[in-house]
């Protein structure tokens, strides 16, 4: 190839993420258990754990007496996994509540709906639906100037959007972001 042509090459998809850990028997629990993964190779120092196709999304690496990181580091907030329906996030809620695993920050971002959970170790993962059925209609949002009045998004209830959902409510209305006051991030 001319070093002279300049050609876009873009990854084909994000392939997997990897935690350093010394809580490695905890971690490997929740992230089976939060998102349903199964294991494809595990020994004592080394994970691989996926929910698909992919070999692994996720390597858990047991790594005996890490410190704890501070709230105020510098570096990734968090990974987002998105679910396929609204349905299919309010039944993982649920799952995970029944096994006291909750949710520190629910918030309609706008362009998503989505749930923050802290793994064992702190780090920050997100799961969310997509508002938008079309990147047309998420682009049309964005050029209606209501991202940038609130870039951050609405908090909301996730029992309370269980029960609309449960309800009957139709989706265009559970994922409306209502007129709350725009929300922090927390750390």
């Amino acid at each position: 190839m001319d070093a002279s042509q300049t050609v876009k090459v873009s990854p084909i998809r994000l392939a997997h993420f990897v935690l350093v850990t010394s809580r490695f028997a905890e971690m490997r629990r929740w992230y089976l258990t939060v998102l349903q993964a199964h294991v494809q190779f595990d020994n004592e120092t080394l994970a691989f754990l996926t929910y698909d196709q992919e070999h692994h999304r996720i390597a858990l690496a047991n790594v005996p007496g890490l410190e704890a990181r501070s709230s105020k580091h510098a570096g990734l907030h968090h990974v987002a996994f998105t679910y396929g329906s609204i349905g299919d996030l309010l039944h993982t809620y649920k799952r995970l509540k029944a096994e006291a695993i909750v949710p520190y920050w629910c918030i309609n971002h706008g362009p998503t709906t989505s749930m923050y959970y802290r793994d064992p170790d702190g780090n920050s993962i997100e799961l969310q639906i997509d508002n938008f059925a079309s990147n047309e209609a998420l682009n049309g949002w964005f050029k209606s100037g209501a991202f940038e009045r609130n870039p951050i998004g609405v908090k909301f209830d996730p029992d309370q959007l269980v029960r609309r959902f449960e309800q009957g409510v139709p989706f265009e209305q559970l994922i409306q972001q209502g007129a709350g006051a725009p929300a922090e991030v927390p750390v």
